[in-house]
């Protein structure tokens, strides 16, 4: 871990917003997948958000879809997280992660963790009921 830095993590009331930012360069590479992944205090660490760099592709897990939005910015090797109308149980310390293979025959990015090659040390996000 450690080859990404994460920030934008803070402590905010429900309904609110926050923006997630990573920057890893090198680590970012095109035609690879990345994505957002989170883990709550006696919870697995789960898969959010997840892209296709260089690509169209985005997907997210239902605890998050419509609410939270992944993108990227080619020029400065910079990937976000637009995250909307928090809840509670949004509380978690996120990670960033790059690297994974797209898996060509799903026509997708892989969700699980373990496939994923380079991480962040991860930023909190803390929602206030």
């Amino acid at each position: 871990q450690g080859q990404l830095v994460e920030s934008g993590g803070d402590s905010v009331q429900g309904g609110g917003s926050l923006r997630l930012s990573c920057v890893g360069s090198r680590y970012m590479k095109s035609r690879h997948c990345m994505g957002w992944f989170r883990q709550a205090p006696g919870k697995e660490r789960e898969g959010v958000a997840f892209l296709f760099a260089g690509g169209a592709y985005t997907d997210y897990s239902d605890s998050v879809k419509g609410r939270f939005t992944v993108s990227q910015d080619n020029t400065n090797y910079s990937l976000y997280l637009q995250m909307n109308n928090l809840k509670p149980e949004d509380t978690a310390m996120y990670y960033c992660a790059a690297g994974a293979e797209w898996r060509t025959v799903v026509g997708a990015c892989p969700r699980d963790q373990y496939d994923y090659v380079f991480w962040g040390q991860g930023t909190q996000v803390t929602v206030a009921t």
